[in-house]
């Protein structure tokens, strides 16, 4: 056999990890059969021999089906992915059950069950060996990857084989840099451990600014420009109403205010489930693009996913143990009311369902399909991981179900790095955080009130009509699924509390006061009001809101700016002129809690041009702890606590550039998502990867 290179090379075969996964799927396969022939009444067999043909005749079946369906999903969407690979799956497993001699199944909702039984039986089944369960989401994924790299001649990189270099970027949702430390010294992330004892990565802190958010540190890594984005959500006057990050329209219309077509995945690279596409060719569950038409929006191309929807029971599996996160998540929650667990917010509703969703199906498909970008040779390719994220919110960040998360990702970066082995480019693996979190009860818990509530009662109008937007980060990946499946031409289908205000007409029509929360930054407008109010203006019409403000418990400081003087920081007992360095604090200095980056950072804050008429910061504790202006309890978006200190897992033979460090207390770092974007451009034009 010759590969396209005209190189002699040998025909494959199977490695003894190829046979050990074969080997245990089908053993788990025929434990799940047994298990629904006697759990199941419509199912029966006569002898133990025919379940071990069924499941044999699964694998085939499976084995058979892939180059078809891959075929018609090119010529089709995503979602017809999905339709004929759950077809597939019921119709395998019928076929099987109904030609094998000695067992059969009644009706389709008999195999169906079947399905959903061999799926959890499976689960179990891998638990107890110790298989990593995200090999057997991609198993066949890869064991076609090393049959192909096999023809073309490619050998693992231990064998000293030479390919065309590639970036993977691996974003682990709100990992703070010494939550990642602790979680490597409990021995939670024993593939990162390795990397980095081998001397393979460097791990290093980057400063993530005010506002600490996903939707603005995303932009400036993947764009190189945070700008437009002053929080998670804010009032824009232009367009009269609440802009939310995780509405798909709104998605759209801030890249569209970024973009200038260099971004990081520039020149034929791939987005996966992140909120902004990078420039990317090709893009899947990406939030700004979920409402395109064509191969480039929706949940992207179809062929990816047919390996996710038509494997054997893969589905069935992430179905059945998102159950399973479920009820974990029930227990976790009624634990910390049973020990009393301070501080902590309800578990409830909702909430349950999400991480589920986001913690087994969502991170599942993420796995499939960056392994299928991986083994199509796309250059850079970046996928954002939101475990961590999704349940440290609700739990906290340090508390032991988070860092537990930590576990599922590292074992997600173990099953990349073998695709990584026998893909067709020699992929470097980036691994970096975008923000991190910090403890803390809520702002309402503290005082009993809404930062809404407050305001209303210092303007002396508890009547004023307002809106306060309340927390909806966690919708934020199902929203982009849902819209994306569903591809709509005209409005969106927006799930969870963040519904906003559709464009208003005339002034009148306007809120009175919007009050919005990003973690512990907390933003004020007065959208009837056609410009930023000042601090004369506010003294004016509303003499002690500023003050009666910087007073309320939890509240560290109140940035106004002035018509004379510039940006002003007000805290409880002093205050301070930002923008004048000679200026001395009149009083206390209310930026003292906040560290040698609390001047510049909310200078920058306070000067973005969709920022509120206020801004405040919740006190920061000598531990760190905060005071979230929306119902979590682990947040993020201001300054204080470990929510800034992010990290950057590098190849150690990509060195960081000096001159892109700044000081930051004793260290010198990347400061900004803007700066990690130019070092990771850096680091790709260095290999030949831009365009």
């Amino acid at each position: 056999m010759t590969s396209p290179t005209g190189r002699r090379v040998r025909a494959w075969v199977p490695t003894l990890q190829d046979i050990g996964e074969a080997v245990l799927t089908l053993a788990t396969t025929t434990l799940g059969l047994a298990a629904a022939v006697w759990l199941i009444d419509g199912v029966r067999s006569d002898n133990p021999g025919s379940i071990v043909a069924a499941a044999a005749v699964v694998a085939l079946g499976d084995l058979l089906l892939g180059g078809p369906l891959r075929y018609l999903a090119r010529r089709g969407s995503a979602v017809l992915a999905l339709g004929l690979g759950l077809l597939a799956q019921v119709a395998v497993l019928w076929v099987a059950l109904g030609l094998v001699p000695g067992i059969v199944a009644d009706t389709v909702w008999d195999v169906v069950g079947v399905m959903l039984l061999t799926a959890v039986v499976m689960a179990v089944g891998r638990w107890v060996l110790g298989a990593n369960d995200s090999d057997y989401v991609i198993s066949v994924v890869v064991r076609r990857a090393r049959r192909q790299a096999r023809r073309r001649g490619i050998v693992e990189p231990s064998r000293g084989a030479q390919r065309e270099p590639g970036m993977l970027v691996v974003q682990l949702d709100g990992v703070a840099a010494p939550v990642l430390r602790e979680a490597i010294e409990a021995g939670l992330a024993p593939n990162i451990q390795r990397w980095i004892a081998d001397g393979n990565h460097v791990l290093e802190d980057w400063w993530a600014r005010i506002p600490s958010t996903t939707p603005a540190s995303q932009a400036g890594l993947l764009h190189g420009d945070s700008g437009q984005i002053p929080a998670f959500r804010w009032w824009d006057r232009d367009l009269g109403r609440l802009v939310v990050t995780n509405h798909p329209e709104d998605a759209a219309l801030v890249e569209g205010r970024l973009s200038t077509g260099k971004g990081l995945l520039a020149g034929g690279g791939s987005a996966i489930s992140t909120m902004f596409s990078g420039d990317a060719a090709t893009a899947y569950v990406v939030m700004s693009r979920s409402r395109t038409k064509g191969p480039d929006g929706g949940l992207g191309p179809g062929p990816a996913y047919v390996r996710f929807f038509a494997s054997p029971f893969v589905l069935a599996r992430a179905l059945t143990v998102s159950v399973a996160e479920m009820v974990k998540e029930i227990y976790q929650a009624r634990r910390q009311r049973v020990r009393e667990v301070q501080p902590r917010i309800s578990r409830t509703g909702w909430y349950i369902l999400l991480r589920g969703i986001s913690n087994v199906l969502l991170r599942d498909l993420n796995t499939s399909l960056v392994a299928e970008a991986l083994l199509r040779g796309d250059p850079t390719i970046y996928v954002d991981l939101v475990d961590y994220d999704e349940i440290a919110h609700h739990a906290g960040p340090t508390r032991p179900e988070s860092l537990r998360s930590l576990e599922g990702l590292d074992r997600v970066l173990g099953t990349l790095e073998r695709v990584v082995a026998v893909a067709p480019r020699d992929y470097e693996i980036v691994v970096l955080s975008d923000h991190g979190q910090a403890l803390g009860a809520t702002y309402e818990q503290l005082g009993g009130e809404t930062l809404l509530d407050t305001v209303r009662a210092l303007m002396a109008e508890p009547a004023a009509d307002g809106v306060d937007s309340g927390t909806g980060e966690d919708w934020g990946p199902l929203n982009a699924l849902v819209n994306s499946a569903l591809n709509l031409s005209r409005g969106t289908a927006v799930l969870g509390p963040d519904q906003g205000r559709p464009k208003q007409q005339g002034a009148d029509d306007l809120p009175e006061v919007v009050t919005v929360g990003s973690g512990n930054l907390g933003l004020v407008w007065f959208p009837r009001v056609p410009r930023r109010l000042t601090l004369e203006d506010f003294q004016q019409r509303w003499p002690g809101l500023v003050a009666g403000l910087a007073e309320r418990p939890g509240v560290g400081v109140v940035v106004v700016d002035s018509a004379d003087r510039g940006l002003v920081a007000i805290g409880p007992r002093g205050l301070v002129l930002l923008e004048q360095d000679d200026a001395e604090p009149e009083g206390e200095d209310p930026l003292l809690p906040y560290g040698p980056r609390g001047r510049p950072d909310l200078v920058r804050a306070a000067r973005l041009p969709h920022t509120g008429d206020l801004l405040l910061i919740s006190t920061v504790s000598a531990t760190g702890h905060v005071h979230a202006f929306e119902g979590q309890v682990g947040s993020h978006g201001g300054i204080g606590g470990a929510q800034n200190h992010a990290f950057l897992l590098h190849p150690a033979r990509w060195e960081m550039d000096d001159e892109l460090r700044e000081p930051v207390g004793d260290g010198v770092i990347l400061v900004g998502a803007e700066a990690v974007h130019e070092q990771l451009i850096r680091w790709a034009a260095a290999e030949g990867l831009r365009p």
